[in-house]
C-alpha cells in the first residue's frame, strides 16, 4: 500500500479577462482569451511505503492541499507521475454531499453513501458515527442549525468508518475541542498500528511530530526537505539548513554595527507606541532573538536554546550598568531578571556593544511572548533606557503538555511496603 510521487508539477491557467455574459463570450470569439500560468507544485518527489505516516507542512499557499488532491485523483497533474497501490480514503473536502435541510441522521445516510459504504454498513455503524461526533442530542436536528465545527466533526466521524489502505488527511484537527481532537488522535493511532499509509497535512506541528515518521516540507510549491520529522520541523521553524551550528557562532550574524542600521527605525517605533523612557545616556539600539543555529529568528521550539541579544550605545563611560529583561504572555507577567540578580557584572561600557541573555532550554511552552528590555545604573536609581513590551517571539509546542510553561517532571509508582 504505497504512494510514489515522481517529478510532479501542477500549473493552473488563470484567465486575464473574465467573460460571464453571452455578449462577452460572443464578442470574444475572434479574440482568444489570454492566460497567466500559476505553478503551485514544482518537481515534487517522494515515496510513502506501507504503514508510513508522512507529514506535509509549509506555509499557506505552499501547495500542500493541491498535492493531496492530485494523489486523490481530484486534480490531474500537469507533469509527472503518481503511483498509488491501495484503496484511498480522503479527508480533504469534508462534508461534500451534506444537505442543510436534512437531519444529522439523514445526512449520515447521504454522506456515507458518497464515500462508498454499503447500506448494511451504514445501518451497522450509524450509532457509532453519531456518538463519535458527539451529536447524540442533535441527531434529529437539521444540519443548517449546527455550527460549522459540528458539521465537520460529523463528516470526519462518518469518513473514519471506512477501512482504507491509504489515508489522506487535510487539517481535520483544526476543528473541534480537545476531546474531539483526542478522538482523532486515537483513530490515527489505530490506523498506524494497522499499517495504514497516511499522508497528513497540518499546521499543528505537535501532532506532526507525534505521529509522523517522515515529513515533507513545501515552500512556494517547491520541495525543501523530505526527512526525519524533527529535522524537517527544525528547518521549517528556524528556516535554515539541517546542519547544526553552535549558538556561539552567531557573533558574525549580528554585530553592533548591524544594530546601528536599524537604530532609527527602532527608536521611531518605540516613541510612536509611547513605550520608551530614560535619559538615553546609555541607549538600547536594538534587540534580536537568536536560535540554536545562531541565526536571527522570531520562531522557536519549546525546549530549544534561545538568546536575546540586546544592542546598546553608551554615550559616556558607565560602570557596571544593569540590564533587565521581562517576559509576558498576553497580560501575564511570566518572568523577570537582571544581570545583577544573576551575579554577572558587565563592567565598564562606552560606545557600541551588546549583551546576550541566554536560555539553554526554553521553558515557555506555546504562544506569542512579549519582551521588555531595560538598562539602569548599578544602584537602580537612574533609568538609562526602557523598551516596554516592544519585542516578541513565538514558541511552538512539540509535546502534548498544556499551558504556558514546560516543567521538568515525571510520574512514579507508589513505593512497595
Amino acid at each position: 500500500m504505497t504512494v510514489k510521487v515522481k517529478s510532479l508539477w501542477k500549473t493552473f491557467k488563470i484567465p486575464r479577462e473574465r467573460r460571464d455574459t453571452l455578449f462577452e463570450n460572443l464578442a470574444g470569439i475572434f479574440r482568444p482569451n489570454q492566460y497567466d500560468a500559476l505553478t503551485v507544485l514544482k518537481d515534487i518527489n517522494f515515496t510513502a511505503e506501507e504503514g508510513d505516516f508522512i507529514g506535509i507542512i509549509g506555509d499557506n499557499g505552499s501547495g500542500k492541499s493541491t498535492l493531496l488532491k492530485i494523489i486523490a485523483n481530484i486534480l490531474r497533474p500537469t507533469r509527472g507521475e503518481i503511483e498509488v497501490d491501495g484503496r484511498i480514503a480522503s479527508f480533504l473536502e469534508l462534508g461534500v454531499g451534506f444537505h442543510p435541510d436534512l437531519t444529522v441522521l439523514e445526512n449520515v445516510d447521504v454522506y456515507a453513501s458518497v464515500i462508498g459504504l454499503t447500506n448494511r454498513e451504514i445501518e451497522d455503524r450509524k450509532e457509532d458515527i453519531v456518538e463519535f461526533a458527539g451529536l447524540r442530542k442533535f441527531e434529529e436536528t437539521k444540519l443548517k442549525n449546527l455550527s460549522s465545527g459540528m458539521q465537520v466533526r460529523l463528516a470526519f466521524s462518518t469518513a473514519v468508518q471506512t477501512d482504507p489502505d491509504i489515508l489522506l488527511v487535510d487539517e481535520v484537527l483544526a476543528v473541534g475541542d480537545k476531546e474531539f481532537q483526542q478522538k482523532c488522535f486515537d483513530v490515527f493511532n489505530r490506523y498506524k498500528k494497522e499499517g495504514v499509509t497516511t499522508l497528513f497535512v497540518s499546521h499543528d506541528l505537535g501532532a506532526v511530530r507525534r505521529f509522523c515518521d517522515k515529513t515533507l516540507l513545501l515552500r512556494h510549491g517547491e520541495q525543501v526537505a523530505y526527512d526525519e520529522t524533527s529535522r524537517v520541523i527544525d528547518r521549517y521553524i528556524y528556516n535554515t539548513e539541517l546542519d547544526y551550528t553552535p549558538l556561539e557562532a552567531s557573533e558574525e550574524e549580528a554585530t553592533a554595527s548591524d544594530a546601528m542600521e536599524t537604530e532609527d527605525a527602532a527608536i521611531e517605533a518605540v516613541e510612536e507606541k509611547k513605550t520608551r523612557w530614560g535619559n538615553m545616556k546609555l541607549e538600547i539600539t536594538g534587540v534580536k532573538f537568536l536560535d540554536k543555529y545562531g541565526k536571527m529568528n522570531n520562531n522557536f521550539i519549546s525546549g530549544d536554546p534561545l538568546a536575546v541579544r540586546i544592542f546598546y550605545h553608551s554615550h559616556e563611560k558607565i560602570d557596571s550598568p544593569v540590564f533587565g529583561i521581562v517576559f509576558y504572555c498576553q497580560d501575564t507577567y511570566c518572568y523577570g531578571t537582571t544581570n545583577d540578580f544573576k551575579g554577572f557584572d558587565i563592567g565598564s561600557v562606552y560606545g557600541m556593544g551588546y549583551v546576550d541573555f541566554v536560555i539553554e532550554k526554553l521553558p515557555l511552552l506555546d504562544g506569542r511572548f512579549e519582551v521588555t528590555v531595560a538598562v539602569a545604573d548599578s544602584n537602580y536609581k537612574v533609568q538609562y533606557d526602557w523598551h516596554d513590551r516592544l519585542y516578541s517571539f513565538n514558541v511552538q509546542n512539540p509535546t502534548r503538555d498544556l499551558g504556558i510553561f514546560s516543567i521538568d517532571c515525571r510520574w512514579r509508582p507508589a513505593e512497595d511496603g
